[in-house]
């Protein structure tokens, strides 16, 4: 099985271009520093170390599109797909290899305001807000009132 799921920020702004052809597809490029988890901070031997994997990502057709309009540099976006990797030789005749993330799926990963990446349009996000149970007791759960039966609970 073949599938990657991803957290990260943009580090730069999307690339979008069009395939020749017939038919031609949108294809963006952008690559995400998605930090590696498990790694002791202010360590003084892995302050020179790197902290984050910078992670190849393409997107086509609507997706594309999608994340030409609405991503930003500094943004933090989840990412699902499957790893490709490739290989080609450079001008200097060197063999070069590739790894890259193709999208099945992206989204947002912060609320509209929580992002700071600078972009004053917004990128056409509205979280939904949840209202807090009235009911609620000091574990985060919520009273069940008497009377309620369990016969319409889906588990028992």
């Amino acid at each position: 099985m073949n599938r990657v799921i991803l957290m990260g920020r943009l580090t730069r702004d999307p690339e979008l271009r069009y395939s020749q052809g017939e038919r031609s597809m949108a294809i963006t490029r952008y690559t995400l520093a998605v930090d590696r988890r498990g790694r002791a901070r202010g360590n003084q031997d892995d302050d020179q170390s790197q902290t984050a994997d910078f992670i190849n990502i393409v997107a086509f057709d609507k997706a594309a599109e999608f994340a030409k309009k609405y991503f930003f540099q500094g943004m933090r976006v989840l990412v699902s797909g499957r790893i490709q990797t490739g290989s080609y030789t450079n001008k200097e005749g060197q063999r070069v290899y590739t790894t890259e993330v193709i999208v099945d799926d992206q989204e947002f990963a912060d609320s509209k305001n929580a992002n700071s990446g600078g972009n004053s349009g917004g990128y056409g996000y509205q979280p939904t807000s949840r209202p807090s149970p009235s009911s609620a007791i000091g574990d985060g759960f919520m009273n069940i009132p008497d009377g309620v039966e369990d016969e319409g609970l889906p588990f028992n």
